[in-house]
């Protein structure tokens, strides 16, 4: 049949089918219907193959920067080897078949391993037109260049952290960062990461004397009654518990004398008639006649009428018959209360509150809003300064402040032995998560490599509001000492201004509003995290520890 035929039957039947008055609807979209069901189809199967691409891709970026480390020294085969079961434990996605993964390390353009990887993705819709499979492909480079990281982790350790599982979340999340942390750094040096637990105080642990030179223990006036001299020490000779109320032990034995000269200038007698030494001690001295000897004068009764000698006749007559009182004239005593302030040895609990005035933080040098050394210009700007101690502990973490080190073991033994204790004061954690970045007090600085460069972080997670610091209870009186609002200044102005890059989270299982302070103190918005379960502690510090070990994925 020809060609023409073909076609002149398929118009006679196109014509029959239009003029049809039978089913013509119930026909005509079903044939309709199957252009939209495979387009339709063929969006599910390319969406599904997107996810699997995505997930392809982060296995990728994670066995890259984990590969980092090791590349340079492994073989060829090793290092094959190694990125296959590296990107085996980290993409889960079973429906993926013919998984091909490739690695390879070089130095062109600087030290770098690259990954790759694909996958045919098995089709549910298409597989009707004949596509069984969709093929996803992607890459992951990780290069390891000039810059490194210097990282602070400031821990929530208040009593409130206790609740609803949040300080086993937060030990879990922070092992995972290390781990996420040490897998980025190729070489000694490439990442220095700090442990700041804080509650109402930080621990900086066992006392050393060379810490000396910028602890504060006294003001010079020994005016700081709540100072650490003048609440762990003894007095002599009475037993008061702390110098202010040792020192008012002083005083004269006689009322009404208030200088040490006065007093031992004046005296009394035992008989109250004779105002002056001399006539105290003038012959006779006892008031019953004939008792020559104080010993007579008061152990043997007589009577003081010296008409009668026995007792019947001394009372029928109106006298008294009893023991005399011998004059003896007694000098006014000073005593001089000593208060001896304990050994600073002795301060065991390693507690630091916040930097400033012994009454309040201050309004001009803040120093509880920064890292400056103790300024030993003055007394005043001395005893501002400085770091003072605190011997209670029931302010204070257990757990001592660790500066910027690779011990990675130790740090994790350290967080694993956080147990929360005391009220929040976010600023005092902050500043010394700065002070772990910057050098000072106990808190030494790896030095920096001038062909370097370093990225310098600070993670700050809280799970409550500000409740006291060193002088108050105020909430709003601590928060504006850490950011102040209708000024722009405080600690995180002063950190961000050095280029210190901070996160910030709140851990929010009890209904709280959102924290406009940490909001603020963050270095940007997409920077600062509310969580509402202790849950996603572990998966946002998974995604900041994506994000920092990022700044050396170059692809």
């Amino acid at each position: 049949m020809s060609t023409n035929s073909h076609f002149s039957r398929f118009q006679r039947k196109l014509r029959e089918f239009c003029v049809a008055r039978k089913g013509n609807v119930a026909l005509t979209f079903g044939i309709a219907t199957i252009p939209i069901v495979c387009a339709v189809g063929a969006a599910v199967d390319y969406t599904h193959a997107v996810s699997v691409k995505a997930a392809l891709q982060a296995a990728l970026d994670s066995t890259a920067l984990m590969m980092q480390k090791e590349s340079a020294t492994d073989t060829p085969d090793m290092l094959q080897s190694n990125a296959v079961k590296y990107f085996n434990a980290m993409f889960t996605r079973p429906e993926a078949q013919n998984v091909v993964v490739a690695a390879q390390y070089s130095e062109d353009s600087g030290s770098h391993v690259q990954i790759t990887a694909s996958a045919d993705v098995p089709t549910n819709f298409m597989g009707i037109l004949g596509i069984n499979s969709l093929h996803v492909r992607s890459s992951g480079t990780a290069k390891w260049g000039s810059t490194r990281l210097r990282v602070a982790l400031v821990l929530d350790n208040t009593g409130s952290m206790a609740d609803d599982g949040k300080i086993d979340a937060l030990k879990t999340a922070t092992t995972n960062l290390l781990d996420q942390l040490k897998s980025a750094a190729a070489e000694p040096g490439d990442v220095y990461v700090s442990i700041i637990p804080f509650s109402r105080e930080v621990n900086v642990g066992t006392y050393d004397s060379a810490w000396d030179s910028w602890l504060y223990w006294d003001d010079t006036a020994h005016t700081d009654n709540k100072s650490w001299d003048a609440t762990h020490g003894t007095c002599s000779p009475s037993s008061a518990s702390n110098r202010s109320s040792c020192l008012a032990k002083t005083g004269c034995s006689i009322s009404g004398y208030s200088d040490q000269a006065s007093c031992t200038a004046a005296g009394s007698c035992s008989i109250s008639s004779r105002t002056t030494q001399a006539a105290c001690e003038t012959t006779p001295r006892c008031t019953n006649p004939g008792q020559l000897t104080q010993s007579s004068c008061t152990t043997q009764k007589a009577c003081d009428n010296p008409a009668y000698t026995s007792r019947n006749p001394c009372r029928d007559n109106g006298g008294t018959w009893d023991f005399g009182q011998w004059a003896a004239w007694t000098q006014g005593v000073w005593t001089q209360a000593v208060w001896t302030p304990k050994d600073h040895s002795t301060w065991t609990s390693g507690c630091i509150m916040d930097r400033g005035g012994y009454t309040n933080p201050g309004t001009t040098a803040n120093y509880d809003q920064n890292v400056d050394p103790p300024d030993m210009t003055s007394t005043a700007t001395q005893e501002a300064s400085m770091y003072p101690p605190d011997q209670s502990s029931s302010g204070c973490p257990p757990a001592a402040v660790m500066g910027l080190n690779t011990e990675w073991d130790t740090m994790k033994t350290l967080v694993s032995n956080m147990t929360p204790n005391g009220n929040t004061n976010q600023p005092i954690g902050l500043v010394w998560g700065w002070l772990s970045l910057a050098g000072g007090g106990p808190l030494i600085v790896p030095a920096l490599d001038p062909n370097k460069q370093y990225a310098q972080i600070i993670i700050l997670l809280s799970d409550g509001l500000n409740t006291q610091n060193r002088w108050t209870t105020s909430q709003s009186g601590i928060d504006n000492r850490m950011y102040d609002s209708s000024t722009g200044n405080g600690t995180c102005a002063n950190i961000k201004a050095q280029n210190i890059t901070i996160y910030t989270i709140q851990v929010d299982t009890g209904g709280d509003p959102t924290s406009t302070l940490l909001q603020n103190c963050a270095s940007s918005s997409d920077k600062f995290f509310k969580l509402t379960s202790a849950d996603e502690i572990v998966t946002t510090f998974n995604q900041i520890g994506t994000d920092i070990t990022k700044l050396h994925l170059s692809q």
